[in-house]
C-alpha cells in the first residue's frame, strides 16, 4: 500500500513539494556557511517527494534549535504554509485524508528539520 500510496502522491503534489526543498537546499547551497543546511534539505526532499512507510523521529540539541530558528526565518516558514495549503486542500475528500496527513507531517518538518532523523516506518528505532 505504502508504494501506491507513494506514486499518487508524487503525482498530486509530492512532486512540487520536493521540488520546493531542492529549491530550498540549492538557495542554501549558494553560501559556504549554508551548505550543511542545503544539504539536509536535499535529505528531506527526498521524505516529500516519497512520504509513505516513513517516519520522522526528532531529538533535541542547543545546536539543532538554533539552526532551526535560522531556518525558519529564511525558508522554512514559507515550505510549512506551502505544506499547510496543500494538506488542508487534500484533506477536503475521505480519499485524501491520508494525503493530507503525509502533508501536515511534512509542515511540521518544515518547522523543525534540524535534529530530525527520517527512518523506515517498520525499523526500530535506537538512540
Amino acid at each position: 500500500m505504502g508504494c501506491l500510496g507513494n506514486i499518487i502522491w508524487f503525482i498530486f503534489g509530492g512532486f512540487a513539494g520536493g521540488l520546493a526543498w531542492c529549491l530550498a537546499g540549492v538557495l542554501w547551497c549558494i553560501t559556504i556557511v549554508g551548505i550543511p543546511i542545503g544539504l539536509q534539505c536535499f535529505k528531506l526532499a527526498g521524505l516529500s517527494f516519497w512520504p509513505f512507510g516513513k517516519k520522522v523521529i526528532y531529538s533535541t540539541s542547543s545546536m539543532s534549535f538554533l539552526v532551526n530558528i535560522l531556518w525558519v526565518v529564511f525558508s522554512g516558514f514559507w515550505l510549512a504554509v506551502g505544506h499547510c495549503i496543500s494538506g488542508i486542500l487534500l484533506c477536503v475528500t475521505i480519499i485524501g485524508i491520508p494525503f493530507g496527513m503525509q502533508s501536515f507531517k511534512l509542515a511540521k518538518l518544515a518547522l523543525m528539520p534540524f535534529g530530525a532523523q527520517v527512518v523506515p516506518t517498520n525499523s526500530v528505532y535506537m538512540e
